[in-house]
């Protein structure tokens, strides 16, 4: 079956809102509708989205806002402007936070729906380049596809949640790892109980690698993790 993709769509004119949300359902996207940034951060702390669309100028939080919160969490999600602030200053700026398109009002609902098809269909094919992908970690190699942790001849076969966690641990070696974002793209959400669950998983990661006194999980707190590898 094929993958139905969840869209967060916020947007305070509620006609306009309620329109291109059933637009979107009607070609097989699973929408979220949020009126206003605060709402909007709050369903996306909650639930995992594969694409942000995001109204500039909305009350308690504007669009701006909204994006830099949700740029912390997660640097990489496909994050879509949707604006009547027609200024270049606006759209530089939408685009300085990282959006992936800065689209202006009024706007044609098709032209949209394949702007998103384009690019969630780019981050499909970098995510499977990303699957095949192997690492050196210290004196460890780590292959996720099969799920292989190799030291000195001897190999640990990891499970799925320790494999996914260690790979994302390494794609952000020695860089922050956020712990919002672990949990959602592993656990589906950032709630108490699955953060507990996530901390039992990195102590096991840390047994597995302690073999090499080189390389350490580092716990930093309120933000997340850091794979840190020691320079020899």
């Amino acid at each position: 079956m094929e993958k139905k993709y969840k869209i967060l769509l916020c947007e305070d004119d509620t006609n306009l809102g309620m329109v291109l949300k059933n637009y979107l359902e009607l070609n097989d996207y699973d929408v979220t509708l949020e009126r206003d940034g605060r709402l909007g951060l709050a369903a996306f702390q909650r639930e995992k989205f594969d694409i942000c669309l995001l109204d500039v100028m909305m009350p308690n939080m504007d669009g701006f806002t909204l994006a830099e919160e949700i740029r912390d969490v997660d640097p990489d999600i496909p994050l879509f402007f949707l604006s009547a602030k027609t200024m270049k200053e606006d759209i530089i700026q939408g685009y300085k936070l990282g959006a992936d398109d800065y689209i202006t009002k009024p706007f044609d609902s098709e032209v949209l729906l394949h702007k998103i098809k384009a690019i969630l269909k780019r981050n499909e094919e970098m995510n499977r380049e990303q699957e095949n992908m192997e690492f050196d970690l210290g004196n460890f190699h780590f292959n996720p596809k099969l799920r292989e942790l190799s030291i000195a001849g001897k190999t640990q076969t990891l499970s799925p949640k320790e494999n996914e966690l260690l790979r994302m641990l390494a794609e952000h070696k020695n860089d922050l790892l956020p712990r919002e974002k672990a949990l959602k793209k592993i656990w589906g959400s950032d709630t108490y109980f699955n953060g507990r669950s996530m901390d039992v998983y990195i102590a096991k990661l840390r047994k597995y690698l302690k073999e090499d006194e080189n390389l350490e999980i580092v716990n930093i707190h309120g933000n997340g993790f850091r794979l840190v590898e020691k320079e020899v």
